[in-house]
Order: structure tokens, then C-alpha cells, then sequence
């Protein structure tokens, strides 16, 4: 994924929002960069992707994810249709189905 691909596509939140804001606000847990706009508290698709991604920070490592952004987007509508989770109003809107 690239930086300003979104990770959390309830809320809209860039990979870019999130690295920032654990740089800027060094959480000690992944689960507080729920604070960062809400990421992770909509239909929960992207919580797996929010603890790597922290992982990966405190690491140091880079992000060796190959997923594009728009598999990133199908998988996820693949996830709320399956009915593991329901995205907020003004979500992102689910991809069509392939």
C-alpha cells in the first residue's frame, strides 16, 4: 500500500495519518491509534492491518504489504459482505462485487 492509500476506509484514514501520528504521538499500544480519527472502530476490517502497521513502526521496518489498494478495497467488501462486520454511515462505499 502506499502512503496515502487509506487503511481504514470507515474514516477515511491514510496510511500517511496513521504513521504520523504514531511518530507524533508514540501510543503504547496499537489500539490507541483508534485516536487517530477513529481508525479501526468502524466495521473492524482494518484492525488486523492497524496492529502490523504498528508492529511494523516500533520495529522500525518498513511495510512489505503487496496489496493494492483496490484488492485492499475488495477484500474488505468481500469481509462486511460475509457479515463480519458493518461499516458506519458515509463509509466508504463497498467495491462491486468481481
Amino acid at each position: 500500500m502506499e502512503l496515502d492509500d487509506k487503511v481504514c476506509l470507515c474514516f477515511r484514514i491514510s496510511k500517511r495519518k496513521l504513521l504520523n501520528f504514531t511518530r507524533r504521538e508514540q501510543p503504547k499500544v496499537a489500539s490507541q491509534l483508534s485516536q487517530c480519527g477513529g481508525a479501526g472502530t468502524g466495521c473492524g476490517w482494518c484492525v488486523p492491518f492497524l496492529r502490523k502497521l504498528f508492529q511494523q513502526e516500533m520495529a522500525g521496518v518498513e511495510d512489505g504489504e503487496s496489496l493494492t489498494a483496490e484488492e485492499y478495497a475488495q477484500r474488505r467488501g468481500d469481509y462486511v459482505r460475509s457479515g463480519k462486520g458493518k461499516p458506519p454511515e458515509g463509509a466508504t462505499p463497498l467495491p462491486e462485487v468481481e
